[in-house]
């Protein structure tokens, strides 16, 4: 299902541990690894030498996708290495919508605690704009990377966006023969100040409940042979981590909603929150315009 792998690489600090994790799934997947460095138009990066005018940072760029390349000859992936020029994430989003990639692999530097780690980051854009997959990885000491994922866990509220995104997660899931645990969390805050109201909870928990199932027969009509069925009171993102941690999760997947182009996509949501401040692989899927 992930024949071609799209890693943006700028050769950072920990960006090798993306690269090793990225062959991981293209091994077991027999995927192409396409390297690709944006030199960034953006920034003042044109000099002369030896009075010949070039791009400095192409030229660091060509160094960086050699050494992820000398990494990948190492590890026996088939890969291709490319440098262009560009503003970086919508150069990274295009590249991958023009050819076709199945999967964009990123890494982050998000801080737990820090909400604004991620804004303005490469990789938090290409999250809120990309059409195709993005798997984020962050950049810290206690992320986790197991792979074969053995635990994916899919978060889901019912809406569209998670219904499709589940689809998409559970196929890897089968393809994986992992255990799919499936989320839903019931937000008391939502019920309303005198709360809790019993016909309220009820009803909050019905929708959880059969958000939940919808998944799980999802799940089951594409071949994954274990499901947990998870139904949780409290916020959203610390159930989801919660859950993470209970359950020794090696990956979660979920949907993003929002259109492409603009920049409010994903700010302040679940979504945008997991991937910053989950200790293992988010994947996050688009909802289709």
């Amino acid at each position: 299902m992930y024949d071609d792998i799209l890693i943006p690489y700028d050769g950072s600090e920990g960006a090798a541990a993306v690269l090793h994790h990225a062959a991981e799934i293209a091994h077991w997947a027999d995927a192409t690894i396409h390297v690709l460095y944006v030199a960034d138009t953006t920034r003042d990066s044109v000099t002369v030498v030896e009075g010949n005018t070039v791009d400095a940072l192409e030229r660091q760029g060509e160094d960086i996708v050699d050494e992820a390349a000398k990494t990948l000859d190492t590890l026996a992936v088939s890969y291709d290495t490319d440098v262009v020029q560009g503003n970086p994430a919508p150069t990274i989003v295009d590249y991958a919508q023009r050819y076709d990639q199945d999967l964009v692999v990123m890494p982050t530097h998000g801080r737990d605690g820090v909400s604004r780690y991620l804004l303005g980051s490469v990789s938090e854009k290409v999250v809120r704009l990309s059409a195709v997959p993005v798997l984020s990885v962050r950049m810290q000491p206690d992320e986790r990377l197991t792979f074969p994922y053995e635990n994916v866990l899919v978060p889901t509220d019912g809406s569209t966006a998670a219904t499709h995104a589940a689809e998409r997660l559970v196929e890897f899931a089968a393809a994986l023969d992992a255990t799919v645990h499936v989320l839903s969390v019931v937000e008391d805050a939502t019920l309303g100040p005198d709360v809790r109201s019993a016909v309220s909870e009820e009803d909050g928990e019905r929708a959880a409940t059969d958000a939940v199932e919808a998944v799980v027969s999802e799940a089951e009509t594409r071949g994954v042979a274990d499901t947990v069925r998870h139904v949780e009171h409290g916020s959203p993102v610390e159930v989801i981590l919660d859950c993470i941690d209970s359950n020794d999760i090696h990956a979660v997947g979920m949907g993003t909603t929002g259109r492409r182009g603009t920049d409010r996509i994903l700010l302040g949501s679940v979504a945008e929150k997991t991937v910053r401040s989950a200790p293992v692989p988010v994947v996050t899927v688009a909802e289709p315009e």
